[in-house]
């Protein structure tokens, strides 16, 4: 009986510490997402046509359409 207790103690302390490890590493992982997307949001196309007046070039919307389209291929 002593060993049957044991052993049923370690599977179920086991799956409890293994459930709230699961939560833990799922928060955390989000935090840090959320950080990333805050500090380096993804490039719009309001972003791109900001760059393209920069560089002293009248944005049309094919080009935009370009490089949008060549960042998600990017990826």
């Amino acid at each position: 009986m002593d060993l049957g207790l044991a052993i049923g103690l370690i599977i179920g302390i086991s799956l409890i510490l293994f459930i709230i490890g699961g939560f833990l590493g799922f928060y955390f992982t989000k935090k840090m997402f959320e950080k990333q997307l805050r500090e380096n949001p993804p490039i719009t196309e309001k972003m791109v046509r900001a760059m393209f007046l920069q560089m002293g070039r009248k944005p049309s919307e094919s080009h935009i359409k370009n490089v949008m389209r060549s960042i998600k291929n990017a990826k």
